[in-house]
């Protein structure tokens, strides 16, 4: 089974700016491109932060007010230091968010939510640039036409059910995965619906199958199982 990841769906032809970048010339690159946020990267093109709409605003908030004050909080200091920024390296965040090449796109969405970012940049091992995924690039898996996931379905099936017995079908419309038929272990068909719920385009999974022998007591007293 192949397991989609942001490589499959990432854009390669990445725009970002280096540090040394002036504030203007960041914020016409997102206006032109209509850009929420992008990477900065040095000479050896490694992530070094990433400037948002929200950085370059700090210039609007804090204008004439750029002088940290005397109790103002770690946060508000960053933001007024950001206010009197001239360079993309004075106004970015940092350490960025990004996400290593390879990372599953089920971890990629977690990380964005858990983050509060829209896009991540996406690195090599030695931390260098190589792409960067939106929620947008992230929901491509799910424009996969359905004989291409049922076809996907059908070699998950065909590669793990010989194994536990039974006979299984398969069927999906719009994303949505429909298995009927009947296997010997109840087991089987809780694993049979994982493996089916991570081919990359599947929306749901709808169960009807049948099963020979309960297992679930067995299964309850804390035996392991799993796919092997």
């Amino acid at each position: 089974m192949k397991k989609w990841c942001v490589d499959d769906v990432m854009t390669t032809a990445v725009v970002s700016v280096p540090e040394t970048a002036p504030y203007r010339a960041v914020v016409d690159l997102l206006v032109a491109n209509r850009f929420s946020a992008v990477p900065v990267a040095d000479a050896f093109q490694r992530v070094s932060g990433v400037v948002s709409e929200a950085d370059l605003l700090r210039k609007i908030e804090y204008a004439g007010d750029e002088e940290p004050r005397m109790f103002d909080g770690r946060r508000r200091r960053a933001d007024r230091a950001k206010a009197g920024g001239r360079t993309a390296a004075e106004v970015m965040s940092t350490p960025p968010v990004v996400v290593q090449s390879g990372t599953s796109i089920a971890a990629a969405a977690r990380l964005m939510d858990d983050e509060g970012v829209k896009r991540l940049p996406v690195v090599d091992d030695l931390g260098r640039l190589v792409g960067i995924v939106s929620r947008g690039d992230l929901l491509k898996v799910h424009l996969r036409p359905d004989d291409e996931i049922i076809a996907e379905v059908r070699d998950v099936l065909g590669t793990y059910l010989p194994k536990r017995g039974g006979s299984v079908q398969a069927d999906v419309d719009n994303g949505v995965v429909t298995l009927t038929g009947r296997v010997e272990r109840w087991s089987t068909t809780i694993v049979t619906d994982r493996l089916i719920r991570q081919v990359g385009g599947v929306v749901e999974v709808i169960d009807k199958l049948g099963y020979d022998f309960d297992d679930s007591a067995v299964l309850g007293t804390g035996m392991p199982f799993g796919v092997a």
